[in-house]
């Protein structure tokens, strides 16, 4: 990139279609590791209108009620009303066996949950070392959430969509160019009403918390016009399919597996933690302005078969000074990884929406002491 771009990422909210699947899916996965911490999880699960399916490979001590902790989650999400044509109370079909025992071979001795690459991303752009227009992008959905949730604007309905479009100079954010919103609401509320409050109580906030501040001639909002039913009666969802929004906006590249509904001895989920572990306390320490660590394991590999560094010409120390740090903090072994960042807990229902990197509160976001 040169140093003067424009950069667009997007984010979706907690009721998106998408959305909900990770989140069960990722719920499932804390049931599990709640009463197992060494069960094996990978579930997936699709919606569309009016049904729930439920499908995957669990080998755990303990039964898990699925149909249960589906329709808690359905309905902590918003989805309540039969007039969405998707609620608590449709209909969930499982489909769920025990993990094949040719893939727990390789995982019974500490090895990689399945083959695949994964790429962790830093930067100087926030606070938080992550890219600023997917930062953005998910306190935007985050704030749709809460002003529905919290009856700020009652007439928000579950579903939404954030993108943002950011504006570099000299390689460094200069200004929020385009803020496009999509929310569904009631058929009572004018869009006039609801661009209105939609630019006074999320975007306006949000904004100001990252020292920008934006016209509402540069603002987006349901560019259709008319959006009043949304979720998975319009448009149906699966797990994984937000990989992107998951990680870094597309800023950065991504690996090849998606992240809800396995258990940590998937390395496309623990691999991915491990590096972006990695770049942001390269970062942290000053060690780089920028920063991808890049790992790839096998099925049933212990260690990575790469492991890399790149810093896009930002380094302020040497390629060994980089790497004897990587090394140093992070044993990057599959049982390195779980137990340095203590992955075997029920802690992932709350990746499954806003993203998986940037809030302080994950272990793999942590800062160690140089």
């Amino acid at each position: 990139m040169s140093n003067s771009y424009t950069f667009t990422s997007e984010s979706v909210c907690a009721g998106h279609p998408d959305k909900i699947c990770d989140r069960v899916s990722d719920a499932i996965v804390d049931n599990v590791l709640a009463k197992d911490p060494y069960g094996r999880v990978a579930i997936e699960t699709l919606v569309t209108y009016n049904q729930m399916t439920l499908a995957g490979e669990i080998t755990s001590r303990y039964k898990i009620d699925f149909d249960k902790v589906a329709r808690n989650e359905i309905k902590a999400l918003g989805y309540t009303s039969k007039e969405l044509n998707f609620s608590f109370r449709s209909p969930i079909d499982i489909y769920v066996h025990a993990q094949s025992r040719e893939i727990a071979a390789g995982v019974d001795v500490a090895g990689a949950g399945d083959q695949g690459m994964m790429f962790g991303f830093a930067c100087r752009d926030t606070d938080t070392l992550m890219p600023i227009a997917i930062s953005i992008a998910h306190t935007l959905a985050q704030k749709i959430d809460q002003v529905r949730e919290k009856n700020i604007l009652s007439y928000l309905r579950p579903d939404g969509k954030t993108q943002v479009t950011v504006e570099y100079k000299n390689g460094k954010p200069y200004k929020v160019q385009t803020v496009v919103i999509a929310v569904p609401h009631k058929e009572s509320v004018h869009l006039k009403q609801v661009k209105s409050d939609v630019y006074k109580k999320i975007i306006k906030p949000v904004l100001k918390s990252y020292g920008f501040a934006i016209e509402t001639k540069d603002v987006i909002v349901n560019g259709t016009g008319i959006w009043h039913f949304g979720g998975p009666a319009s448009d149906t969802g699966v797990t994984g399919r937000k990989i992107i929004v998951d990680t870094y906006g597309g800023y950065a590249r991504v690996g090849g597996g998606a992240f809800s509904g396995k258990d940590p001895t998937k390395v496309d989920r623990s691999g991915a933690y491990a590096a972006r572990f990695l770049a942001k306390n390269i970062v942290a320490h000053k060690l780089a302005d920028k920063a991808e660590v890049r790992l790839a394991y096998f099925i049933g590999a212990k260690k990575p078969i790469m492991q890399d560094v790149e810093t896009f010409g930002t380094a302020k120390k040497s390629n060994k000074v980089i790497k004897d740090f990587v090394n140093k903090i992070l044993d990057t072994s599959v049982a390195g990884i779980l137990e340095k960042l203590d992955l075997r807990r029920p802690i992932y229902r709350d990746t499954s929406c806003y993203g998986h990197f940037g809030r302080n509160h994950f272990s793999w976001e942590q800062i160690v002491s140089a």
